[in-house]
């Protein structure tokens, strides 16, 4: 997975505060890695993180690297936006996709260029944070 340096800069905004359960994805996101959970009783895999399962309701969850590969399930192109640090970063993609382990994500587009749903996407990271653009040389 590969991290990409967005100039300008950097908002207090971009990460959030990590606690004690979410220092673990934080801290990999920052490596470059994505994190998702996984429920042993289910077996079925969640994305935000969270201490329960949201399927099941159960505890026995544990952390489980992602592949960093998703689909494009839905986007915005978001052209005014007055909140700190978005007002500067404008025009951006907004986005909604669906990991390949199968949880779906918030996230941000870049390098969009024509978008389609369904579009293959990589995770790329940006000071920090999972960030997606476009598989290079992938129909969508």
């Amino acid at each position: 997975m590969e991290r990409i340096r967005l100039t300008g800069p950097q908002h207090p905004a971009d990460v959030p505060e990590p606690d004690a359960f979410t220092r673990a994805y934080w801290g990999a996101a920052a490596e470059g890695r994505l994190l998702i959970r996984r429920c042993r009783a289910c077996e079925r895999a969640h994305h935000y993180p969270r201490e329960f399962c949201p399927h099941c309701w159960s505890e026995d969850v544990t952390w489980e690297s992602a592949s960093g590969r998703a689909t494009l399930y839905t986007w915005s192109v978001v052209h005014r936006n007055d909140l700190p640090p978005f007002a500067e970063r404008t025009p951006y993609v907004a986005a909604v996709v669906d990991l390949a382990e199968g949880p779906r994500m918030m996230t941000e587009v870049v390098e969009a260029g024509e978008l389609s749903a369904g579009a293959d996407l990589e995770v790329l990271f940006r000071r920090g944070v999972p960030v997606f653009r476009p598989v290079r040389g992938a129909a969508g």
